[in-house]
C-alpha cells in the first residue's frame, strides 16, 4: 500500500487523532499501518476508539440499522475444508446434510419480513452452485413473490462463474455474499481446498455485474494482529458494500474445536478498528456475537461502529430472539432501516 508524506506524518501522532480528522471529518479510511496501531490499543483507550467509530458510522452511514434474517438451503455435507465450519463434510460434526423445501423457504422469507428485516440470505454449503441448486434458488425466488412477501434477496452460495453470476442477476438476486475469511497471507492456514484468489475472483465478478458486493469474515482463527489489520485493508480494498463481522465459534469435530472464544475487549476493538478502515460500508454483527460479546458487549458494538444486525439463528448456530435484537435497537434509539431506503 502506497504512504503518502501525510501518511509518514501521521504515523509519528496519535492515531485516534489522526482517525478523527481524516476518517470522521474527510472520510478516508485507515492505512494497513494505522489500523494496526488501533489494534494495538490498550482497554484503557477503549471507551474513546468506541465513540469516536460511533460517530465515523452516524457521519458516513447515518443512524439506520439494516435488518437481516439468513435461512440456509442446503446444509452440510460440504466438500471444502474450511476448518472453522460445521458444516464441511470433510469432519466429524453433528452437522449432517439436508435440503429445505421451497415451502418451508418462502415461510423463513415471511418470518424475517415480519421482523422488519429488509433483506432475507439464501445460503447453501457447497463449493459453489451446481444446476440443481441454482434451479431450486430460482424457484424460490418465484415462490417468495408470489407469496407477496417484500423483501430483497441475497444469496451465499460459494464460488460462482461468470455464467452463474448472471443468472443471479436475472433471478433479481439483490447481494451477494462471499467471505473472503481472513487474511491473504493466513488463508492457507484455514482452507486448503480452494484458494483467496478464488473467492476473490468471484467477489469481482458480482460486484462488476452490479449486485451489491457482501465479504467480511471470521475473527479468532489463528490470526495475528498484523493479519487481522491485513484483513481490513483487503477488504478496503475491495470496497464491499457490506461487511460481516463473524467471531469464532469452535464447533465440535472441528480443527478449531479447541480454540479460545475472542474476549470482548478485543471483539470491540477489532470492530471498531474495521469501522475506521471502511467508513461507508455496512457493518454487520453476525456470527459468534452472542458468545464472544453477550447482550452488553453487543450494545457496545452497536455504539462501536457497527451498523447492521442478523436477527434469530444462524446456519448451524442459535442466535439471540430476533425480538430481542429490535427491542435493544429501540432502547438505543436506533431506527430499523425501511425497505424502499435500500432499494
Amino acid at each position: 500500500m502506497t504512504t503518502t508524506p501525510e501518511r509518514i506524518e501521521d504515523a509519528t501522532t496519535d492515531v485516534l487523532t489522526v482517525a478523527a480528522r481524516q476518517v470522521r471529518d474527510e472520510g478516508v479510511g485507515l492505512s494497513e499501518t494505522q489500523i494496526l496501531q488501533v489494534l494495538r490499543l490498550g482497554d484503557d483507550r477503549l471507551e474513546e476508539l468506541l465513540a469516536l467509530a460511533h460517530e465515523v458510522r452516524t457521519r458516513w452511514c447515518g443512524p439506520e440499522v439494516e435488518v437481516e434474517g439468513i435461512v440456509s438451503v442446503k446444509t452440510g455435507g460440504c466438500p471444502e475444508d474450511c476448518h472453522f465450519c460445521s458444516q464441511s463434510g470433510l469432519f466429524p460434526t453433528p452437522v449432517r446434510a439436508a435440503w429445505l423445501d421451497i415451502p418451508g423457504l418462502v415461510e423463513a422469507a415471511r418470518q424475517t419480513q415480519a421482523t422488519g428485516a429488509t433483506e432475507f440470505c439464501i445460503v447453501a454449503a457447497v463449493r459453489g452452485p451446481d444446476a440443481r441448486l441454482l434451479a431450486q434458488v430460482r424457484e424460490g425466488i418465484i415462490a417468495i413473490r408470489a407469496a407477496g412477501v417484500d423483501i430483497n434477496i441475497a444469496c451465499s452460495l460459494g464460488m460462482l462463474t461468470q455464467e452463474q453470476v448472471t443468472e443471479l442477476v436475472e433471478m433479481g438476486v439483490h447481494r451477494y455474499n462471499h467471505n473472503l475469511e481472513t487474511a491473504r497471507s493466513h488463508f492457507t492456514n484455514v482452507v486448503t481446498t480452494h484458494t483467496w484468489q478464488e473467492r476473490w475472483d468471484t467477489l469481482r465478478m458480482v460486484g462488476a455485474a452490479g449486485m451489491e458486493v457482501c465479504c467480511g469474515g471470521i475473527i479468532g482463527l489463528g490470526e495475528s494482529l498484523e493479519q487481522r489489520a491485513e484483513f481490513a485493508a483487503q477488504l478496503a480494498e475491495l470496497n464491499p458494500d457490506e461487511v460481516p463481522m463473524n467471531f469464532l465459534i469452535p464447533n465440535p469435530g472441528t480443527p478449531y474445536e479447541n480454540y479460545p472464544v475472542v474476549e470482548g475487549s478485543e471483539a470491540l476493538r477489532t470492530i471498531a478498528a474495521f469501522r475506521l478502515a471502511m467508513p461507508r460500508t455496512i457493518l454487520r454483527f453476525a456470527g459468534g456475537r452472542e458468545l464472544t460479546l453477550g447482550d452488553l458487549g453487543a450494545e457496545q458494538g452497536m455504539l462501536g461502529g457497527i451498523n447492521a444486525i442478523i436477527v434469530g439463528n444462524y446456519l448451524t448456530n442459535l442466535g439471540r430472539p430476533a425480538q430481542a435484537d429490535l427491542d435493544m435497537l429501540g432502547e438505543l434509539k436506533m431506527p430499523v432501516k425501511a425497505l424502499s431506503q435500500t432499494l
